[in-house]
Parts: structure tokens; C-alpha cells; sequence
């Protein structure tokens, strides 16, 4: 068997012109124009990359984008202090934070102190919580984009077997809670779970989420199951030769070994261009509901949980 593989990159670009079909009547019926506030703390040169392209797209969108970047010394009191102005702005639908933050800034005292309702990341306790509980919440950008991706493949998710391999905050957990509520039965696997080959292997819906290069073998794959690989791994790639310098050059990877689970699997993702492309664009999806939401308007189909 040969997998059909998912490709995230155009699946964004679907769910890119769906954002900004619903901001172009959002403007032109109701005069509302979504914005999103990205702050930046720091230099870090893989954040700032990210940080550019959610800008670039947001506008792309036709969305407002806000975008503050301070100095990696920056106080805790005032960074609290410019998430309390973006809460009480009312041209701010969304506000994100860029993780990771420098050393000496407490990240879960700052993303708490960010409105629930513009937490577009969904990282705030509130939202976690209503999340778990099967209420309205903001949805993690990684776990929604693979939900949108796994009922594209799979229409209806109820009755199957998922098993999702890792337990973060940013993904694995809500992922599960997230298959919950479309009434898979669901397995969390980690590091410490017992015959965790044979677990895998009983998965409809095999979510990779537990950031060890192609630690998934094709071995652990069910026949015909749907793999989502959420890695991004970078490794040596001794076959593409060397650098000017004498380094070796380098790869990305999930964390499935992809040549052998796609012998076995239904559909697959790859990495890149799996995954990765769908975060962005939940990103701007989430923004657009929190700003329909905040006005007390229809939430934009096809772009929620």
C-alpha cells in the first residue's frame, strides 16, 4: 500500500482564502476588520521568521496586524503592562505572545495575563480548562489544523481509534480533548507507556506529537490508519555532503519515519509540508472568531472546532 499523502501547504492555502473571504464581509457588511497583535521579546532568529510570516499573511488576509517587538531585557512588569493596552483595545481581536521568552519572564504569569477571549493561541488556563470540558474556548493553532485536516480525510472521526503519541500542553493534550469531542476513542502514549508499538498499532488516527525524530516505524503503523506527524526535527544529513565550513549538512524530519509508515498507511503527512503550514493559518482562523465572537456574530464555518 502506498499512502495518499495530505498536503498541509495546500490545505493552508484553502483555509487562507476562507479567512479572507469571511474578513472581506466582515469589513463590507459590518465595517469590523480583525486585528492581530504579535509580540515579540528578543532576538531569537528561528521567532523572528515566524514572527515576519504571521504578519506578512495576516495582512495578505486582509486583517489588521500589529506587531511589537521588544528588547530581550525587557521587564515583566512591562510587558504586563502592553498585554493590559492590547486587552483593552478594541481594534485587538487576537493577541499572541512569541514563545519561547527570555529566561528571567515567567511565560504562563504572561500568557494568563492575556484576555481569554483574545487568546488566540489558546494557551490561557480559561481556555484550556473550557476546552477539557467540552465548552466554547480558543483552540491551539497545531491541534486545530490537524483536526481540520483529519475530517477533510476522514469525514466523520465518531467510533475510531486514536492514538495520540505525546502529552504537551501546545499539542498533545488538546489534541485528545479535541478527538473527544469528535467521539473517537482516544489513547495518550509518552515515553513511559508500556508496549507502546502495540498501542500505536491499534490506531485508526495515529497523531505524532512527541518530538524524537522517526521514533514512529512504519512497524507501529495499522494498515490503512491516517498519520498525522506534528514533528519537526532537525538531523545530520551525511547523504546531501558537506558545508563550506566542514559541517554536515542538515534535514528535516517528523517524528515518523515516513518512507516505511507511508507503505503502510492510508494518508500521511509529510514533514515539512505537512503540518507546519496549517499552524499559520489556524492562527488566522482563531483571530477571525475571537473578532465575530467579540461582536456577537455567526463564527466563520468550516474555520472552528
Amino acid at each position: 500500500m502506498t499512502a495518499q499523502i495530505i498536503d498541509g501547504k495546500a490545505f493552508a492555502e484553502t483555509v487562507r482564502e476562507k479567512v479572507a473571504a469571511h474578513v472581506a464581509r466582515l469589513k463590507e457588511v459590518h465595517g469590523i476588520t480583525p486585528g492581530l497583535a504579535v509580540v515579540l521579546v528578543g532576538e531569537d532568529p528561528a521567532s523572528q521568521v515566524y514572527v515576519r510570516n504571521k504578519g506578512k499573511q495576516t495582512v495578505e488576509c486582509g486583517m489588521n496586524s500589529y506587531e511589537h517587538k521588544l528588547s530581550a531585557d525587557t521587564s515583566e512588569a512591562d510587558l504586563l503592562a502592553l498585554i493590559e493596552q492590547l486587552n483593552a483595545d478594541p481594534a485587538v481581536h487576537g493577541i499572541l505572545v512569541q514563545l519561547p521568552l527570555p529566561d528571567h519572564l515567567d511565560s504562563d504569569l504572561v500568557i494568563n495575563a492575556i484576555d481569554p477571549t483574545k487568546d488566540v493561541d489558546g494557551f490561557h488556563i480559561s481556555n484550556v480548562g473550557l476546552l477539557g470540558t467540552g465548552q466554547k474556548s480558543m483552540v491551539p493553532c497545531t491541534p486545530l489544523g490537524c483536526l481540520m485536516m483529519l475530517r477533510d480525510q476522514l469525514g466523520s472521526l465518531s467510533g475510531l481509534n486514536a492514538v495520540v503519541v505525546g502529552r504537551s500542553n501546545i499539542v498533545g493534550k488538546p489534541m485528545a480533548q479535541l478527538l473527544l469531542r469528535d467521539s473517537c476513542t482516544v489513547t495518550i502514549a509518552h515515553s513511559r507507556t508500556k508496549d507502546i508499538e502495540e498501542v500505536c498499532r491499534r490506531a485508526d488516527i495515529l497523531v505524532a506529537a512527541v518530538g524524537r525524530p522517526e521514533m514512529i516505524k512504519g512497524s507501529w503503523v495499522k494498515p490503512g490508519a491516517t498519520v498525522i506527524d506534528v514533528g519537526i526535527n532537525r538531523v545530520d544529513a551525511p547523504e546531501k555532503g558537506l558545508r563550506e565550513d566542514g559541517t554536515v549538512k542538515t534535514k528535516l524530519v517528523g517524528d515518523v519515519e515516513f518512507d516505511t509508515a507511508a507503505e503502510v498507511a492510508g494518508a500521511i503527512t509529510p514533514v515539512p509540508g505537512g503540518v507546519g503550514p496549517m499552524t499559520i493559518a489556524c492562527l488566522l482562523a482563531n483571530t477571525v472568531t475571537a473578532a465575530c465572537r467579540a461582536n456577537d456574530l455567526p463564527e466563520p464555518e468550516g474555520l472552528t472546532a
